[in-house]
């Protein structure tokens, strides 16, 4: 009876960190959006970072989703610097409950700044 429950505790320790991750992309050309507070301490710090927490809902007929970036002042050349996605379990519970069509999304992305 222990080892059953020693290998399904294995088997959901290996499901939740596989499921948990996070990928950055980051453009080599231009310069980032200076953060004038200078505030964080992570990563990101001297950056002006725009943090999004949304669940989008997808059809079923859809392959893909769009985010469009516009010029916002929190954005103001609306071409992205640094994006970062990450995917966590609650996220990965919530799209496998809706068969893929709710699904959690925490992103972060740098715009470029822009020149005058």
């Amino acid at each position: 009876m222990n080892s059953i429950l020693v290998r399904l505790g294995l088997i959901a320790s290996c499901f939740i960190f596989t499921s948990c991750y996070t990928v950055r992309l980051r453009s080599v050309n231009g310069t980032m959006q200076p953060d004038p507070l200078m505030s964080r301490d992570d990563y990101y710090r001297g950056m002006e970072v725009v943090e999004l927490d949304t669940v989008i809902k997808i059809n079923l007929t859809s392959k893909d989703f769009t985010y469009l970036i516009k010029e916002t002042d929190k954005c103001k050349s609306g071409k992205l610097h640094t994006i970062e996605f990450k995917n966590t379990f609650g996220g990965s519970l919530l799209s496998m409950v809706t068969f893929g069509r709710n699904r959690k999304m925490k992103i972060k992305y740098v715009c470029m700044n822009s020149t005058n």
